[in-house]
């Protein structure tokens, strides 16, 4: 039966599904609070890959045998069903990687070094992850590209004046902008990106890393040309990430890896790639990780991505409210349209130094710069504690951190 059909959002029966939650952190309960770094996995998933490894598991693609027939059923069931919770317009298009940067990096390769020619630009964000800005600067080094980074606003959001003066010579090839910032939680205006970006001649990838697990992804909606996420922050395993792009810009695109499965022929003289997707998954692919993702899509839409959006939203005001009340706590960007991350500052303390308490009262938050240094930057911080929410999150969770900032406050004073 579909949760989302139920009578709202039932928070702690959709805790009964992940069982480390009832796991105890230094003897006290614990409180994940960093769902954007990694989720945690429901009960179905960690079923999944098991029963797929004691039952069927074998090579995919490469056994004229039961087992390898069943794998590989398993395998492209999983492709089947990303595309569904894409929208893609066709199976086709959905190319497994091993996470996000992986597959950023293949659009970095594949597409900036064998269609984009020197002399283009390609455009990213000072809030992106570095995965989302490193492949870009690579490509800049290597190619004659150049990397053009909009900024944002103090509000945190992506400045939109700047991206259109940035596009306006017409010379940029790919806009790369992150989907919801794993800083500032900002949502970026992804269609409105999408129709500047085509107006000027220029295609667009986005980041969904954060935001595919908070929100329903349209691709066609959106009409993106590239979208990425991972498997493990959607309730999944480590290990595998999706690069859905348009089937015409895969096929123009050349092969990024070489190896096994991805060819149709090799002699001594050369190759023929494989039809796409096939011609981007060389070598064995992440086959249990596969099944996991399937699964984690199964579970994420049987309770419904509309629910789990409205819980967060109501875990986003509740957050809002209850940190922006202690004094000397800065919260990081007033976007509004913003996710389930918020990152802070305390005064007089350390970010390492406030994770580390937080963790002695079982509060697990990240501390650091979390992989975007360019934007702690931009807003003049050396590092900041990050508290990401996920379905499984509480309010009363949330009231826990705000005490234990609070107390904390009182530490370092």
């Amino acid at each position: 039966m579909d949760r989302s059909l139920r009578a709202g959002f039932d928070v702690q029966q959709v805790r009964q599904d992940f069982p480390i939650l009832s796991t105890k952190v230094h003897g006290k309960p614990l409180v994940f609070l960093d769902s954007g770094a990694s989720a945690q996995k429901p009960r179905a998933v960690l079923d999944a890959m098991l029963r797929m490894m004691e039952t069927s598991y074998a090579n995919v693609h490469r056994g004229a045998y039961h087992l390898s027939e069943a794998s590989t059923a398993a395998y492209e069931a999983a492709r089947e069903a990303v595309a569904r919770f894409l929208n893609a317009g066709d199976v086709r298009e959905v190319v497994f990687t091993t996470n996000s940067t992986a597959a950023i990096n293949l659009v970095a390769h594949s597409f900036g070094r064998g269609v984009m020619k020197p002399g283009q630009a390609v455009i990213v964000s000072e809030m992106e992850h570095h995965a989302n800005f490193v492949p870009w600067q690579m490509l800049a080094q290597a190619h004659g590209i150049e990397m053009r980074i909009v900024g944002i606003t103090d509000a945190g959001e992506l400045d939109m004046t700047d991206l259109e003066a940035k596009l306006a010579d017409g010379k940029v090839g790919l806009v790369a902008i992150t989907h919801m910032s794993n800083v500032l939680g900002t949502v970026t205006p992804a269609a409105r990106i999408a129709a500047l970006a085509h107006a000027h001649g220029a295609k667009v990838l986005f980041d969904g890393s954060q935001a595919a697990v908070h929100r329903r992804v349209d691709v066609q909606a959106l009409d993106a040309d590239f979208y990425v996420f991972t498997g493990h922050k959607l309730y999944g395993p480590t290990g595998i990430g999706v690069l859905w792009a348009r089937l015409a810009l895969l096929e123009e695109m050349p092969p990024f890896l070489g190896g096994g499965d991805m060819i149709t022929e090799v002699t001594r003289e050369g190759f023929v790639p494989a039809p796409v997707p096939a011609k981007f998954e060389a070598g064995t692919p992440p086959i249990v990780e596969a099944v996991g993702l399937h699964a984690a899509i199964d579970y994420v839409t049987s309770i419904g991505m509309e629910a789990i959006e409205a819980h967060e939203r109501s875990l986003v005001d509740h957050a809002m409210t209850r940190l922006s009340a202690i004094e000397g706590l800065e919260v990081l960007g007033q976007a509004q349209d913003r996710g389930g991350v918020f990152s802070f500052g305390l005064e007089n303390a350390h970010a390492h130094d406030l994770s580390t308490l937080l963790d002695r009262v079982g509060i697990a938050v990240r501390a650091g710069r979390h992989c975007a240094e360019p934007l702690h930057v931009r807003v003049g911080r050396d590092s900041t504690c990050r508290a990401s929410f996920g379905m499984y999150t509480t309010h009363e969770e949330i009231d826990f951190l705000a005490e234990a900032l609070t107390s904390a406050r009182r530490f370092f004073a």
